[in-house]
């Protein structure tokens, strides 16, 4: 026989189900037709009333019925034993989708665009965070004679360029002694640690190329140490309108605060490792603007290194099992190209 405790969970989980499907606020008859909760009205009511008196539910306006508050979304959210498993049509299209994409920048829309059809809400991605990466190659381009590109790429896939002047003319072969020296130095390893190897190189190369190494170095080392504003893809926005209802005056708000990327990366800086996912709801969120919101993130990345955090923001109801099986299905696959298959 389950406790009553667990009967009133059965009650609430019911109540989230029909609100999500329904957006409509739920009655206790509405329950015991849908439900097969396995006792009387009367008791489905009596429960209605210690989880609204809990602060679990709550009765909008003067209506008959009750919707989950955003301490009954997360009750609900804790106690998710299964999380809907993807069917095979939606694997397939994740695979199918993702397989196609060209370069990172490819990868990470794709991905946006994908997570936002899976869930129906605005997906964001981070761009893989440079202080997690490994340098895999430095490319050096002679533009001219007296000017060269660099080709930064990171094992995360992300490619940077930069122009240097040198001041003066190179030979090919000169070119290529540069080119050899820095991948010497560089190749494999951690950002950070790149950044303090360039600082050391001038003084090792030869005197004739000392001028052209020490410019080089300079850039090299700005671009390592100062990362560029970590950037972001966003995706769905349209999405949030479709349920203007569920955020009574305050879309507007929160599609300022998706503007700010800084807002949306707090969002994300939840997701500390890949794989675990974390729903922040409604007033758990830091930002105001985002309080009739929830937020469903996760991190990607291979094996234990994590690249970035993804997730999508919607309003308070939403199908949390379904939206955490796409978040995390998404993030596995992102991380599983970005690691190479």
């Amino acid at each position: 026989m389950p406790s009553s405790e667990d009967r009133r969970f059965e009650v609430l989980r019911a109540i989230v189900a029909d609100y999500v499907s329904s957006q409509e606020p739920v009655g206790s008859k509405a329950l015991v037709d849908r439900h097969s909760l396995g006792v009387s009205s009367a008791t489905v009511r009596n429960d209605m009333a210690v989880l609204e008196e809990e602060g679990y539910i709550t009765q909008p306006h003067t209506s008959a019925g009750r919707i989950p508050t955003d301490k009954g979304y997360r009750l609900f959210v804790d106690k998710l034993s299964e999380i809907k498993p993807l069917t095979q049509a939606e694997r397939r299209a994740i695979t199918s989708f993702l397989d196609g994409a060209l370069d990172l920048d490819d990868v990470l829309r794709r991905s946006v665009r994908l997570l936002a059809q899976l869930t129906r809400q605005v997906a964001v991605i981070q761009y893989p965070t440079m202080s997690n990466s490994s340098l895999r190659h430095l490319e050096v381009v002679p533009l001219t004679p007296a000017r060269l590109m660099l080709v930064i790429i990171t094992d995360s896939g992300r490619v940077d360029q930069r122009t240097v002047d040198l001041g003066d003319v190179m030979t090919e072969e000169n070119v290529g002694r540069i080119r050899e020296m820095l991948n010497t130095a560089l190749a494999g390893r951690r950002l950070t640690d790149a950044a303090t190897r360039v600082t050391e190189l001038p003084d090792q190369a030869p005197g004739e190329l000392r001028d052209a190494v020490i410019r080089i170095c300079t850039l090299l080392v700005e671009h390592l140490v100062e990362h560029p504003e970590e950037r972001l893809v966003l995706g769905g926005t349209a999405n949030l309108t479709r349920s203007v209802a569920d955020f009574p005056g305050s879309l507007r708000q929160v599609l300022e605060a998706l503007e700010e990327q800084v807002v949306v990366l707090k969002l994300l800086a939840a997701a500390r490792n890949p794989g675990a996912v974390t729903v922040r709801i409604g007033e758990e969120n830091e930002d105001e603007q985002m309080r009739s919101t929830s937020v469903v993130s996760i991190g990607y990345g291979k094996n234990d290194m994590l690249l970035g955090g993804m997730g999508v923001v919607g309003p308070t109801r939403m199908d949390y099992p379904g939206t955490i099986a796409a978040v995390r299905a998404v993030a596995n696959y992102v991380g599983q190209i970005l690691a190479g298959g």
